[in-house]
């Protein structure tokens, strides 16, 4: 199984990625807030159809000597929030939420689906991102989701998590030598 993600429609990023389980191990690194910042982002996730989730972005928390950010994503650097709604919630199996709210941007929010499933000792997490517009949005997107679950796998097996902006710059690169973006 490759780690990069694959453009499976226009707009839609779908990842695959074993990890160490039990599901329900994984499950919680999905929606505990003190958890899930340690891979991606903390905030609140209200776990049920129309909740909020609110994600609070801190990349260059995530792992000991980063570089800073690149220059495109100065703006946002360590500090970034992304707010949305739960779309459906099936504990420990589902989780689909919007990724942006029409309060915070002008264009329709896209929406994220993560999918687990139990494989021996292991989880197949399969995440879908869909509604993303061509070109730099979805190579952004690619190479963050991307870095966020390495980290993931990182921290699920117990490994120094890797520095976010180094290894984004670079699956980002690859992700545009593959034509996306």
């Amino acid at each position: 199984m490759s780690d990069h993600g694959t453009l499976v429609a226009s707009g839609t990023l779908r990842f695959r990625r074993r990890l160490p389980g039990p599901v329900e191990r994984v499950w919680a690194y999905l929606t505990e807030p003190d958890k899930r910042r340690r891979w991606l982002a903390g905030g609140p996730m209200d776990l049920r159809p129309g909740g909020a989730v609110e994600l609070r972005f801190r990349n260059a928390e995530l792992a000991r000597d980063d570089d800073p950010a690149p220059d495109r994503y100065r703006e946002a650097g360590n500090a970034g929030t992304v707010r949305g709604d739960i779309v459906r919630c099936e504990p420990p199996r589902l989780l689909a939420f919007t990724w942006g709210s029409a309060a915070d941007a002008p264009e329709p929010a896209s929406e994220v689906t993560i999918e687990l499933e139990p494989d021996g000792d292991d989880v197949l997490l399969t995440l879908t991102h869909q509604r993303l517009a061509e070109g730099a949005q979805t190579l952004a997107v690619a190479g963050g989701w991307h870095t966020h679950l390495d980290i993931l796998g990182d921290v699920l097996r117990g490994d120094e998590p890797r520095p976010f902006w180094r290894t984004h710059a670079r699956v980002e690169a690859e992700y545009a030598a593959r034509g996306l973006g």
